[in-house]
């Protein structure tokens, strides 16, 4: 089975994730109950300090089958995630032998039909104070026959305390404790055998047992970044047997696997059992050490490249434009003020991007999805957000009222007008790294899509490198105030710039509002107007009447009715009318000949020999939108496209989308752009880099065509 068959049909289960979500004891479709799960114990009480065992018993509607831990070419495996008190310790779940199943396609997978059962050993302290313990899980699982849809279950199992305690369920757990794996035995019952031969694992198992089982087995157990094909019996007679195992991409070059042998009478047979065999150390001669920190090393100069491209990104733009008109201002003053001052932005800076890798290791540990700017901005109320302070930030720009800091905290805090300008230096770089973080710059994309699938260190370690890319210009020019005489000198002429600069965030806030309406339609862009129109006029009633001259009691009023309206307005135009606009359809979107992505259609278009383009984009991704407007719609690639019959499909990843989040990660980006060329469904996909180039993409697109009239 070739990797592009594999990340469609992983895309296709992914996708019935958000399709369905059931939740609850049962699961049931169309009025039939598919799964229903259980929480057993194998006793009647808890003894303090004794160990039992727990399990997740599964029983599935006839035909509908759940996967084992690795479920092969398609599936998801089961999950039980436990909630226990503290001082409680749980043990890796114990798979039943599963079962291996071909479906049409040539799609091998394994799991299990009509029931089983997932045991873990949980141990108790020593110490119970209560009379009875409540043990609560949430479990997961993948439930397919002709479609594959998710069930979930919160559970719960109530276990008395006792000094003594009696076996239950005894029946259930003996029948599935008979269905475990057992170790692999000794060497003078079976002798396991690796080698490697070209892209291909040979297993040799030399046994006089396996003269008396005519199905034998091997079920793979790659892995997370091993793709195998399917194994095969290369030879056997008495008492050996050798397995293929065909390797399709790996990132070493393996010498074995785990799995299991599998011993039956006949194929998926009840009586089967099943030897594990265990990945023995690598027996590589190769020293591994320095190639990994080459690698460190030439992704984290990725990761500073890109932070300094950022700067160049149009969506930052607005904010360095008034760094730079801070260091016109700056002209002729002290060396050191200059460099203070530089440094304050480059703090503000490198603390949003330590906040921010902070942030996504915390997620990471959580079990979440982490990406670089898609868990931000596929967050609409984050949109709205930024909106409400680019248009202060403009609002100021323009004179409408001055921001400053109460009196007291002015005189305490900051005392001197030049840590005010440092301040401002420092919320000026942080400003512009949130508008920076949907960016990705080329050289950016593929250092962070390295370090997301990396130990939290060089999470932290990638995002301090973007953050000196980004900030070492300004730390350049700050520290070299010389420089600065190339810039013009302070005059009349610098208000008109200001304001000019109000109007570049005044663009940003467009395309803002833009996103907000691709992410809740027109109608929920509207509301957020109308909020953001109450907020220009607290902004106007704050610079018309809370003045150092006005009275304490005009002050006071003044900022009461300001906070009653923003208030007010807030609750009324984004609580309700916001809140309740309908999220705007990917569909409404599109354009042209592109259609919506979704796994179902790409695996469609597969299975008919179609060669398939596919755009991972966002409406508030600007490199997005950019090679969009100068490649794929330009008229020699949309002719290209047309000639070649290249089915288009786009994937919005706008309102964030499970299944585009596993594809990005699949193909090793944290973020949008991504475009991927199918070539066919027995081709490696073809990933192209952030920035197209429409001879890059005529190249390819004219090759793939060639490939497939070849066929």
């Amino acid at each position: 089975m070739r990797l592009a068959l594999r990340v469609a049909i992983g895309a296709l289960l992914c996708w019935s994730i958000v399709a369905f979500a059931p939740h609850g004891l049962g699961q049931e479709y169309k009025g039939k109950q598919l799964v229903r799960a259980e929480l057993l114990a194998d006793t009647n009480a808890v003894v303090p300090g004794k160990s039992f065992t727990v399990g997740l018993l599964l029983r599935m509607a006839p035909a509908w089958h759940t996967y084992w831990k690795f479920s092969g070419d398609a599936g998801l495996p089961s999950e039980l995630k436990w909630k226990l008190p503290a001082g409680w310790k749980i043990g890796e779940i114990q798979w039943p032998i599963p079962l291996k199943t071909i479906d049409p396609g040539d799609i091998q997978t394994y799991g299990y039909e009509n029931e089983v059962m997932l045991m873990q050993e949980i141990a108790p302290p020593t110490k119970l104070d209560s009379s009875s313990v409540k043990l609560s899980a949430d479990a997961s699982w993948l439930v397919c026959e002709r479609i594959c849809i998710p069930g979930g279950a919160t559970l719960q199992l109530e276990l008395p305390v006792s000094t003594t305690s009696q076996p239950a369920n005894t029946e259930l757990f003996t029948r599935y404790r008979r269905l475990l794996p057992q170790n692999w035995p000794g060497a003078n019952v079976a002798k396991a055998d690796w080698s490697r031969v070209g892209s291909d694992l040979r297993l040799k198992v030399t046994s006089e047992s396996l003269a008396s089982y005519p199905a034998v087995d091997f079920f793979p157990l790659p892995e997370q970044n091993t793709v195998v094909g399917h194994p095969r019996i290369e030879s056997r007679n008495k008492n050996k047997i050798v397995f293929r195992i065909p390797i399709e991409s790996s990132e070493k070059n393996l010498s074995s696997m785990a799995g299991l042998v599998v011993l039956s009478h006949q194929p998926n047979g009840e009586d089967r059992a099943a030897w594990q065999i265990a990945t023995p150390p690598a027996v590589s001669a190769a020293r591994p050490g320095p190639a990994p920190v080459r690698g460190i090393f030439t992704f984290l100069l990725f990761g500073f490249i890109g932070g300094i491209i950022l700067n160049l990104m149009p969506c930052v733009l607005p904010v360095i434009s008034l760094k730079i008109f801070g260091f016109i201002q700056q002209a002729g003053q002290s060396r050191q003020k200059i460099l203070r001052s530089g440094i304050a932005f480059a703090i503000g800076i490198f603390v949003w991007f330590i906040a921010l890798a902070l942030l996504l290791i915390a997620l990471k540990a959580a079990g979440r999805d982490v990406t670089w700017g898609g868990f931000q901005f596929t967050n609409a109320y984050f949109v709205l957000v930024l909106s409400v302070i680019v248009l202060v930030f403009a609002l100021n720009l323009f004179g409408v009222f001055e921001i400053s800091l109460p009196q007291s905290m002015t005189r305490g805090l900051l005392s001197t007008t030049e840590r005010k300008d440092h301040l401002g230096s420092f919320f000026q770089g942080v400003f512009a790294t949130v508008l920076a973080t949907p960016c990705t710059a080329p050289f950016l994309g593929t250092a962070l899509g390295f370090a997301f699938s990396q130990s939290s260190a060089i999470i932290l370690s990638m995002f301090v490198a973007v953050a000196a890319g980004m900030s070492a210009p300004y730390l350049l020019l700050s520290a070299q105030p010389a420089w600065l005489r190339f810039l013009p000198r302070p005059g009349p002429w610098m208000l008109h710039v200001k304001q000019f600069m109000g109007f570049l965030l005044l663009a940003t806030l467009l395309f803002l509002l833009y996103v907000l309406g691709a992410q809740r339609g027109l109608e929920g862009a509207i509301w957020a107007s109308c909020f953001l129109l109450v907020i220009s006029v607290a902004c106007w009633m704050k610079g018309a009447f809370v003045l150092p001259t006005s009275s304490a009691a005009k002050r006071s009023i003044t900022l009461v009715l300001m906070l009653v309206l923003v208030f007010a307005s807030g609750i009324y135009f984004i609580g309700n009318k916001f809140h309740s606009a309908n999220i705007a359809s990917a569909d409404s979107r599109l354009r042209g000949d592109w259609q919506a992505f979704t796994p179902e259609r790409l695996q469609g278009e597969l299975e008919q020999s179609r060669v398939v383009f596919v755009d991972f984009t966002a409406a508030w991704c600007l490199t997005c939108k950019f090679n969009e407007a100068s490649v794929l719609e330009s008229t020699e690639v949309r002719q290209a496209f047309q000639r070649h019959g290249i089915v288009k499909l786009k994937a919005d990843w706008t309102n964030g989308d499970p299944v585009i989040t596993k594809l990005l990660q699949h193909f090793g980006r944290p973020g949008v752009p991504l475009y991927v060329l199918y070539p066919g469904i027995k081709e490696e996909p073809i990933v192209f880099p952030e920035l197209l180039t429409k001879s890059m993409l005529l190249e390819k697109l004219e090759k793939s065509a060639r490939q497939v009239a070849s066929q």
